[in-house]
């Protein structure tokens, strides 16, 4: 267990570390890129049984989920890295005469603290460390307490590879985390949910640290199936989601609204591929993942017992094994509870609605908490951008789910309650440094335009030159 001391200590040492300039160089950083990623490849066995031990991962979506999708980040990175961190130069302007440059430089923050969760533990601490390494910062990661065998080859790996006065992994709870939020760091990145995001901020407030935060959403995330969809389709990708890591990913679907007209067909769609996705008793397959832990196995249960008259599918559960099926709920409101939380689990309500209250529909999902996605299935792409483009959310897909997280060169994050700032690629490089201004002066040709005097022969000479300059 780490104590006060020793946390301060270690921030100290970074700190230090950081001063003396030793992670500004660019193909320094792309060195660590690499270690970091030779690391990961020599750890890739441990990594995949320890997803499979805190989360009942197979090997192929431990490895799709965290572990490929993490090199593929960092890849990216080490190929854009010196392009991104070469200063802009701009030309100063007349009114800067005679400075004819201004150069932008991008600068690391310092010393950062990222706080990574338990659901893509791998991913969401080290693909937030490949972006603070290529700003040219140290980082200490604070591991989730819930994927314990994760985070021990986590302390590991970092321990093994990097100093401590570079990168460190601290393990422990929410009071190691509050012991690491009371110190000084220069920019912190939280991964997690809104309540415990708002005291993120709270606490790095109190040093004016800025903050990226990747919330999963208060409301959840909506699909819309709209009428038009190919709902086999449709019915196939959302299953695929939902039985992936159990639910508990962030840009999962929480609810999905389906045109009356085809709420049925869509039923007996989901209810077909889940079963030829995962089996007809996926409690006793050993590729279905389970929940992190039984305080969430309980209330997933919990809630599912509230719904039991409306189950369509599923609604089993093994709280030996923590496996609950993927359980699919309706007809639900748009006005019940289950559908106004992020559930992060295997349940699945589902809303039918009028088309021609599609515009209502769209009118309360946006009056509530923004989500970090949104999914519209349709085959009017017309209507899906225009749905795309009036509602506020992190990002989403036409037809599709979650690929859009895979996309080389665009950001990834929320707004409001789903998040703030934005990462991967160059988001990444440009959410963990700052941009420097630094105009270089000449010391001939000055003229006294901003001098006194500003009144007499030579204040009308100036105010004449200066409404020149500065139209």
């Amino acid at each position: 267990m780490w104590t006060k001391e020793q946390i301060h200590e270690l921030v100290l040492n970074q700190q230090k570390y950081f001063r003396t300039n030793e992670t500004l160089d660019v193909d320094w950083r792309i060195y660590q890129l690499k270690r970091l990623k030779t690391a990961v490849r020599l750890y890739e066995d441990e990594l995949i049984n320890a997803l499979k031990e805190d989360l009942g991962r197979s090997d192929a979506e431990a490895y799709l989920a965290d572990i490929g999708s993490l090199i593929m980040e960092i890849n990216e990175t080490i190929a854009g890295l010196k392009r991104w961190a070469k200063p802009e130069v701009h030309l100063s302007g007349p009114a800067c005469f005679p400075s004819i440059f201004t150069r932008v430089y991008k600068m690391p923050y310092g010393t950062t603290l990222i706080i990574s969760p338990f659901n893509f533990p791998v991913l969401l601490s080290l693909g937030p460390l490949a972006a603070a390494l290529s700003g040219g910062n140290t980082a200490i990661i604070k591991a989730s307490s819930k994927s314990p065998a994760t985070t021990r080859v986590l302390s590991k790996m970092i321990s093994e590879t990097f100093p401590e006065k570079y990168i460190a992994v601290v393990d422990g709870g929410h009071d190691v985390a509050d012991l690491l939020l009371e110190e000084r760091f220069d920019k912190i990145f939280y991964t997690g949910s809104p309540s415990v995001g708002s005291h993120v901020m709270e606490m790095a407030s109190h040093n004016l640290t800025p903050v990226a935060l990747e919330l999963g959403g208060e409301t959840g995330n909506w699909a819309i199936v709209r009428e038009d969809a190919d709902i086999w389709d449709a019915a196939r990708k959302i299953a695929f989601f939902k039985i992936m890591n159990s639910g508990q990913i962030c840009i999962n679907i929480n609810q999905v609204a389906v045109e009356e007209s085809v709420y049925e067909l869509f039923v007996e769609c989901l209810k077909d591929e889940i079963i030829r996705q995962i089996g007809e008793e996926p409690l006793n397959n050993p590729e279905y993942p389970h929940l992190i832990n039984r305080g969430a196995y309980n209330k997933c249960a919990g809630l599912a017992e509230e719904y039991s008259d409306r189950i369509l599918f599923g609604g089993h559960g093994d709280p030996d094994t923590l496996r609950f099926e993927p359980t699919v709920i309706g007809p639900v409101t748009t006005d019940e509870e289950i559908v106004k939380h992020e559930l992060f689990c295997p349940l699945l309500p589902v809303v039918p609605y009028k088309s021609s209250e599609e515009d209502e529909l769209l009118d309360v999902i946006a009056s509530r908490e923004h989500g970090l996605a949104l999914y519209v299935f349709t085959t009017d792409k017309k209507r899906a951008r225009q749905i795309m483009t009036t509602q506020q959310y992190g990002g989403g897909c036409i037809n599709e789910v979650c690929l859009h997280l895979m996309v080389k060169g665009v950001p990834f994050n929320g707004t409001g309650h789903s998040g703030m700032g934005a990462y991967h690629g160059e988001w990444g490089f440009k959410e963990f440094t700052h941009p420097q201004t630094v105009l270089e002066g000449s010391t001939r040709f000055n003229l006294p335009l901003r001098e006194h005097p500003y009144t007499g022969p030579q204040g009308d000479w100036k105010w004449k030159v200066l409404k020149i300059f500065q139209r």
